[in-house]
This record gives C-alpha cells, structure tokens and sequence, in this order.
C-alpha cells in the first residue's frame, strides 16, 4: 500500500510539473512536438494494422 501511494503522489507531482512547464512559451513548443510526434507514431501503427487486416484478408479468400 505503501508503494502505491508513492506511485500516486509521484504521478501528481510530475502532472502539477507539466502543467508548471507548460506555461512557459518553451514547455508549449516541447510538448506540441511531443503530441505531433505520438499523432505521426499512432498514424503509422494504424495503417499498418489496416494494411496487415487487408493483406490476411485477401489471403484468406
């Protein structure tokens, strides 16, 4: 119990640094690149999910 509540106060505190950092103009600019990055890697991953659904499905007909 004693582990999970430090794993929940870790996760408050790194989510009020953040949120801290994200009002500067340099923690902006940081984390829209991060959300641009992680929006291009979960494009990538679901065409290529299509893609293989695609394939296994002309495949298998």
């Amino acid at each position: 119990m004693k582990t999970f509540f430090a794993f929940v106060v870790g996760i408050a505190v790194g989510f009020v640094a953040a949120h801290q950092f994200n009002r500067s103009e340099q923690g902006q600019r940081l984390f829209s690149g991060f959300e641009a990055k992680a929006r291009d890697f979960g494009a990538a991953v679901a065409d290529g999910y299509h893609s293989r659904e695609a394939e296994l499905h002309t495949s298998s007909n």
